[in-house]
C-alpha cells in the first residue's frame, strides 16, 4: 500500500493554534490538504490566523473554547462534527507556563498548569474518540516537551505536566491501538515563540541555549510542521505510542 503525506479530505483540530507552535502546526496540516480547525480563547487572534492560512491557499475554521472546560470541549467538538464530520486528526498543543521557586510556587499556578497542559489533552481526546472509533481510524498528536525528559529550576509543575503528557500518550496508544487510532507526541526543545520571549531576550539564557544545543540555535516554529504532518498521515501508519524530540539535539548530549 503506497503511503502518503497527503491529508486531503481530513479534518484536523489544533488546540492553542492562534500563534506560535500551534499556528505553525495548523498551517502545515492545512498545506498538506487538511481542513484545519484552529482552537483558542481569543476570537480576534484566531480570525487573523484563519485569514493567514486561507491566504496561503489552505482551508481553515475556528472554534473558540476553553480546553480546560469539559462541557465546553464536548459542545465544541459536537458542533464541529455536525459541520465537518468526525475529526480525523487532533493536535493537543494548548499550554501555559509559570515560573517560581518551588518552595514558593502558588497552588493556583500549579492547578492552572496541570489543567491546561495535562488534563486538557485528556479531555479533548475523550471528546473526539467516539467519532474516530466509529471510523476505525484517527491520529492524536500531543505536544510534550524537552521537559518531559529533563528538568530545570523554577518550572517544576510544567515538568510534571509534560512528563505526564508523555505517559498519557503511551497509555492512550496502548488502549486505542486495537481501534485503529494512533497516539504520538512531539517534544519540542527551545523554539522562538512569544511564550519564550523573556528567555530569548535574556542574553545569558540565549547564550546558554545556543551553547547547549548541538545545532547552536533556537528552533523555528515552522520546523515542527513536518513531523506533525508525518504523524498525522498514512506514512506513519505503524507508529504509535512514541515521543519524538525536536530539539536540535539538546536531549542527547551533556
Amino acid at each position: 500500500m503506497p503511503l502518503s503525506l497527503d491529508l486531503s479530505g481530513r479534518v484536523a483540530l489544533v488546540t492553542g493554534a492562534a500563534r506560535g507552535l500551534g499556528f505553525a502546526i495548523a498551517r502545515g496540516l492545512a498545506r498538506a490538504g487538511a481542513l484545519t480547525v484552529l482552537n483558542g480563547r481569543d476570537a480576534t487572534a484566531l480570525a487573523a490566523a484563519r485569514t493567514s492560512i486561507e491566504s496561503d491557499g489552505g482551508r481553515a475554521d475556528v472554534a473558540v473554547f476553553d480546553v480546560t472546560d469539559r462541557d465546553a470541549v464536548r459542545a465544541a467538538v459536537a458542533d464541529l462534527e455536525a459541520r465537518h464530520g468526525a475529526i480525523d486528526i487532533l493536535v493537543n498543543n494548548a499550554g501555559i507556563q509559570r515560573r517560581h521557586p518551588v518552595a514558593e510556587f502558588p497552588l493556583a499556578d500549579w492547578d492552572a498548569i496541570i489543567a491546561t497542559n495535562l488534563t486538557a489533552p485528556f479531555l479533548v481526546a475523550q471528546a473526539v474518540l467516539p467519532g474516530m472509533q466509529a471510523r476505525g481510524r484517527g491520529s492524536i498528536i500531543n505536544i510534550a516537551s524537552l521537559m518531559s525528559d529533563l528538568g530545570r529550576p523554577t518550572i517544576v509543575p510544567y515538568t510534571a505536566a509534560k512528563g505526564g503528557v508523555r505517559q498519557l500518550t503511551r497509555g492512550l496508544a496502548t488502549e486505542l491501538g486495537p481501534t485503529g487510532i494512533r497516539v504520538n507526541a512531539i517534544a519540542p526543545g527551545y523554539f522562538v515563540t512569544e511564550m519564550n520571549r523573556a528567555l530569548i531576550d535574556n542574553k545569558d539564557f540565549d547564550t546558554w541555549v545556543r551553547g547547549r544545543t548541538p545545532m547552536r540555535r533556537w528552533g523555528d516554529p515552522d520546523e515542527l510542521a513536518g513531523i506533525a504532518v508525518f504523524l498525522a498521515s498514512d506514512a506513519a501508519s505503524y507508529i504509535t505510542g512514541q515521543t519524538i524530540f525536536v530539539d536540535g539535539g539538546m536531549s542527547v548530549c551533556v
